[in-house]
């Protein structure tokens, strides 16, 4: 693949998580980042400064070379919006260079939507990303379909992902991602 001469553009994607407890609906966000790091072969460390995990590669999307940060916050979910804030702040500092990859109670399993700025809809750590932030930003979302069942939502986020599902976002659901993760890459402006 030739890549471009004009430089590079640069992107940070975030998957929203608790890593107490992996593997779970809430957590679909890690996962996919895990999937992300191992696509692309990006080495994930923890960094104390940022307050998670991430990993930062050059990657080409069609000729177009993207410096991607992939980061997944330690923090627990409702209070993951200052590192967040630090990883942006210290990544690209430009809220379209930013996607935030988060569960979604209203999206059938398997589904991801496209979400540009708002508000968090009720997502308690896309409220804490805003407020960490300063407001609302206009940043990205991929919004990742777990479902809902007729019980408690806060036992059903936390309740394993089905291993149909965890496969699916490591096969042709990580494509989906990375299709759009590709749109977005290629709008942003070189450095």
């Amino acid at each position: 693949m030739v890549l471009n001469n004009l430089g590079i553009a640069q992107l940070l994607v975030v998957g929203l998580g608790n890593l107490p407890f992996p593997q779970t609906r809430h957590s679909v966000g890690h996962l996919i980042i895990d999937a992300l790091a191992a696509k692309y072969g990006i080495p994930m460390i923890s960094d104390r400064s940022l307050g998670g995990i991430t990993g930062r590669s050059k990657v080409s999307f069609d000729d177009k070379l993207i410096d991607l940060t992939l980061f997944k916050p330690k923090p627990l979910m409702n209070i993951t919006g200052p590192a967040v804030a630090a990883a942006f702040r210290k990544t690209v500092r430009s809220p379209n260079g930013m996607v935030i990859i988060h569960d979604s109670l209203s999206h059938k399993p398997k589904f991801v939507s496209v979400k540009f700025g708002g508000s968090a809809n009720g997502h308690n750590g896309i409220r804490s990303v805003i407020s960490a932030l300063g407001g609302e930003m206009g940043f990205p979302r991929l919004r990742i379909g777990i479902g809902r069942d007729g019980g408690d939502a806060a036992e059903y986020v936390l309740s394993k992902l089905p291993h149909e599902e965890k496969l699916y976002w490591n096969e042709e659901g990580l494509d989906v991602v990375c299709r759009e993760l590709k749109k977005i890459a290629l709008k942003l402006p070189e450095i």
